[in-house]
């Protein structure tokens, strides 16, 4: 008990240190939060064919912004080699005199078993929200949209080399949303005039790296530290009030971030996990409204 107290002692300091940082938080709609490309997705179906996942998050935002979602989540083990995943996810967002809510994201994705040590996973990410959301007749920032309003390609590659966990993945637009936000359409009073504008927004896609490792406290609890470097590959572009379309400075680059999860196994079927997330690097531009200080996550799990 002195142990996991500790723990969650650590846990809350890394949330107190995050309010001096920020960055990209994926756990909003992006690839890294899909139970193939996590911590211990190989242990998590070992003795039953199917597994459903509930979860709570809260974030801190750019611009005075909080963020809560939740999702649902189902994994299928088809056969030894064979899996499917599908997950649905909810977002709202508050800050600025602002409050908006509504449905994400859908996942769905196959992950093929290669070997003991290597996973191959294909999916896409469905959006269920086109990020046009507005308020008294003028568009809002993607700050305040529930989902980026993207189809995305997702391809990823886990490899584990006895414990130490690798994860590889892209991410991939296929499709542009409809949001059409320009920060001069708002009074020079307004708190949103300061943000990126995203009107006829392109942006580009992403590559996630990941190195985690896995610490037994005790036959019941888990601590797994994680670091997450994620790398936007282009620039992303918008559509100016003259209608002339310019490159967005700077939102190109590296965002490098550390997790650390701690799950507790209540018995063989039903566990509980925390998750925790602070940044380190982060981008100077970030105007697809993703940026966290920090990032908090309780889920559960029941397997059948």
């Amino acid at each position: 008990m002195k142990i996991f107290k500790t723990l969650l002692g650590t846990a809350l300091l890394l949330l107190l240190q995050s309010n001096y940082l920020s960055a990209q938080g994926c756990s909003d709609a992006g690839f890294c939060t899909i139970n193939s490309l996590q911590p211990n997705n190989n242990d998590s179906i070992k003795a039953y064919h199917n597994q459903i996942k509930t979860g709570i998050f809260f974030g801190k935002a750019d611009n005075s912004i909080s963020v809560f979602g939740n999702y649902i989540e189902y994994n299928r083990q088809i056969n030894e080699k064979l899996g499917v995943d599908a997950k649905l996810t909810t977002l709202a967002q508050n800050g600025n005199d602002v409050s908006t809510f509504g449905l994400s994201d859908i996942f769905l994705n196959a992950n093929y078993q290669a070997n003991k040590n290597l996973k191959f996973t294909l999916g896409a990410k469905i959006p269920l929200s086109d990020a046009g959301n507005s308020r008294e007749n003028l568009p809002l920032p993607m700050d305040y949209q529930s989902s980026l309003g993207t189809f995305d390609l997702i391809v990823g590659v886990g490899y584990e080399i006895k414990k130490l966990q690798l994860v590889a993945a892209l991410q991939q637009p296929l499709t542009q949303n409809d949001n059409q936000f320009l920060a001069s359409q708002y009074p020079a009073s307004s708190a949103l005039r300061g943000f990126l504008s995203t009107n006829k927004f392109k942006r580009s896609g992403d590559i996630l790296l990941r190195a985690s490792y896995p610490l037994m406290i005790n036959s019941k609890i888990r601590l797994t530290p994680s670091i997450l470097p994620i790398y936007h590959l282009k620039n992303d572009r918008f559509t100016n009030q003259n209608n002339v379309e310019q490159e967005i400075n700077n939102s190109e680059g590296l965002t490098l971030n550390g997790n650390a999860y701690l799950d507790y196994e209540i018995n063989r079927r039903n566990s509980i996990q925390l998750n925790v997330g602070v940044p380190f690097l982060v981008r100077k531009s970030r105007p697809d409204g993703l940026t966290r200080s920090f990032i908090a996550n309780v889920e559960y799990r029941i397997k059948f």
